[in-house]
């Protein structure tokens, strides 16, 4: 961006869409003017002249006074960017599966797709020609710190396989952790500094959780430019900006991206964040698991073998069938990856709740705001009230891309109203009692005043528009999870395009086994808070 521009464009370039926004300084502050997004296969340059033209046929006058009325003005504006990639492939090598476990779980939270290699057992042939495939631009082998009775003998046979295997790829990268990182050790003595390719010295996957790993390994698969790396950042302004409490879930077509940063008690919290390629809408490695999970969220009935031909023509085109069953099929699997990636990062589910949770990513495109409320009150599943957000223009990853902090925090602040789509608040107890009324609610607001019973199970819909707040007074007959143990509560919720959502459903969420029972009941959900869907 330039020193003092009056309008930029900020774009976000996924393996399978582009979206691209157009800011501009609007009496002193910025706001968003429009947004719009298309296939990954069209230019910038078409994708940005779509906007300019509805600028100028909407508000000729602005478009005027930004310099954007003719046609291809908008090339010349300053622009913020980011892209996310298909990610690389890393071979993980360990002695033992006990130690391998923990490497590849760090591995796969770092935006790597994992080949995991063990030489216990193994034959080296295969075990050699995994690390000379092509496909594979890294290899992390690792150790226990220090090392374990079952993995001494097994050690020279490590530092000799990946040793030949860098002195045939000049180009692969080795990452030495654990007990092979130390000075003087068996294998870290082979890699000697006139060796071919570079080697990097990593600390164990247990320490802090993985994180310093996870940190370098990040650090070698994608630049300053990358997407999801972009996202962190952007996710960190705008927690330091509302000073609360946000978790980031972003799901692509080739990779997820989950962030938790803001504060507590007034205090700063470190930014945490994973980006996981099994997590994508459709993973690469699709097997019957997955098609099961993505089976279990469907609302309508698909035998296996066309859910499986329908899995895989959304695959090949990702903006094709969009609307009726295609976008229930989305949904479907939009909320099985949100599973895997919550699965990946359990370590993000440890403290305070986050006050706002936001979906991000091309995978919620196809479905209106109050059914994206829903999948996120569906899987992220923890006791507690908060509200829901969309980042529906994906401003956030190219925000974060712009390097200076100040003018970065600067623009957040000032777009905090236009950047993310309010979809409501979530009121989500645990520890009801199933078969009894658990209490009553009261709802304040501008609308009105509200009343309900409590009914274990149920999923409840109060309107609340968005802008408006309410205040929240509940009693339960028991004391329950509410974020902490309580009996009664008043607090203040706002409203968005799906309302005041009052989810007495378990935490987490069960569903009857019988394929038709779920499927109706998933179905009756969802149709409350998506217009024109039957259930």
């Amino acid at each position: 961006m330039s020193r003092d521009p009056r309008a930029f464009v900020a774009l976000d370039r996924g393996t399978a869409t582009v979206a691209a926004s157009l800011v501009a300084r609007i009496d002193g502050r910025w706001r968003l003017l429009g947004s719009t997004a298309s296939p990954a296969a069209v230019e910038t340059e078409a994708v940005i002249e779509r906007l300019r033209r509805r600028l100028a046929a909407a508000e000729p006058e602005l478009a005027d006074l930004l310099g954007v009325a003719s046609a291809g003005s908008a090339a010349d504006l300053p622009r913020v960017a980011c892209a996310t990639t298909r990610p690389p492939e890393i071979a993980v090598v360990a002695a033992t599966d006990r130690v391998l476990a923990p490497l590849v779980a760090v591995a796969a939270s770092a935006g790597w797709r994992v080949r995991p290699v063990v030489l216990d057992g193994a034959e080296i042939l295969p075990v050699a020609s995994a690390l000379a495939d092509p496909r594979v631009s890294a290899v992390l082998a690792g150790a226990s710190d220090p090392p374990g009775a079952d993995e001494r003998g097994l050690l020279g046979d490590l530092g000799a396989v990946v040793a030949a295997a860098t002195d045939r790829r000049p180009d692969l990268v080795t990452v030495l952790a654990g007990g092979l990182a130390t000075p003087g050790s068996r294998v870290e003595a082979q890699f000697r500094p006139d060796r071919p390719g570079p080697t990097v010295l990593a600390p164990s996957p247990l320490r802090d959780a993985g994180e310093p790993l996870r940190l370098i390994l990040d650090g070698l698969r994608a630049d300053g430019s990358d997407g999801r790396r972009a996202l962190a950042t952007g996710a960190t302004t705008l927690a330091e900006v509302l000073r609360r409490r946000i978790e980031v879930v972003e799901i692509g077509q080739a990779g997820a991206t989950r962030v938790v940063a803001g504060f507590t008690a007034g205090r700063a919290l470190p930014t945490r964040w994973a980006s996981v390629p099994a997590a994508a809408l459709l993973p690469p490695a699709f097997s019957d698991t997955h098609l099961d999970a993505v089976a279990g969220w469907l609302t309508t009935p698909l035998d296996r073998l066309r859910l499986r031909d329908r899995l895989r023509e959304l695959a090949l085109a990702p903006w094709g069938d969009a609307t009726g069953e295609g976008a229930l099929l989305r949904m479907a699997a939009a909320r099985a990856a949100l599973e895997r990636l919550r699965a990946a990062t359990p370590a993000m589910d440890e403290g305070p709740a986050p006050d706002v949770i936001i979906a991000s990513g091309g995978a919620w495109a196809v479905a209106p705001g109050p059914a994206v409320g829903l999948a996120l009150a569906d899987v992220m599943r923890r006791p507690g009230v908060r509200a829901l957000g969309w980042d529906h223009a994906r401003l956030l990853a190219p925000l974060g891309a712009i390097e200076d902090e100040g003018e970065r925090r600067a623009v957040v602040a000032d777009l905090r109203d236009d950047l993310l789509l309010p979809l409501g608040s979530v009121v989500m107890p645990a520890g009801l009692r199933a078969g009894r009324m658990a209490g009553h609610l009261s709802v304040r607001g501008e609308s009105g005043p509200a009343d309900l019973d409590l009914v274990p199970g149920g999923l409840e819909l109060v309107d609340l528009p968005p802008g408006e707040r309410a205040v929240i007074e509940l009693r339960f007959r028991d004391p329950v999870d509410l974020g902490t143990r309580l009996k009664h509560a008043a607090v203040e919720v706002t409203g968005g395009l799906g309302g005041l959502l009052i989810d007495l459903r378990d935490v987490p969420l069960r569903l009857p086994d019988r394929p038709e029972r779920r499927r109706d009941l998933l179905a009756a959900w969802q149709a409350a808070l998506w217009a024109g869907m039957e259930p």
